[in-house]
């Protein structure tokens, strides 16, 4: 069974910084595309950055100069540093990864729970 962890959410100033990370584990052949989204109260999942298993990024005019996704193929890990953050960055993030676990040829999307990253005074 592929589980997909994050960790890193909390309470921080505005202007202040936090990084995710999101951990997959399980019977993995191979991980694809790797991503996070968020939602905020009465608005729609978006897109905040998603990196390919070869490193290329793209990012949400919102965060670019401020938030960079990164990942460690070796330990099946994607992060999200986030700098300068503002109060309108509130919201649940989450993760996103398509695999291909070992025991079939297809691939799947998988997310994790979420995790509440509230900037605020």
């Amino acid at each position: 069974q592929v589980q997909l962890v994050e960790s890193g959410g909390g309470l921080v100033q505005p202007g202040g910084s936090l990084r995710l990370s999101c951990a997959a584990s399980g019977t993995i052949f191979s991980i694809y595309a790797m991503g996070w989204y968020r939602q905020a109260p009465g608005k729609e999942r978006e897109l905040v950055a998603a990196i390919t298993s070869g490193g290329s990024t793209n990012s949400a005019d919102s965060v670019k100069g401020r938030f960079t996704i990164s990942r460690d193929n070796a330990k099946n890990t994607v992060y999200l540093q986030m700098n300068s953050l503002k109060p309108e960055d509130t919201a649940v993030y989450y993760c996103k990864a398509t695999i291909r676990p070992a025991v079939t040829m297809k691939r799947y999307d998988y997310w994790g729970q979420g995790t509440q990253v509230t900037v605020s005074s």
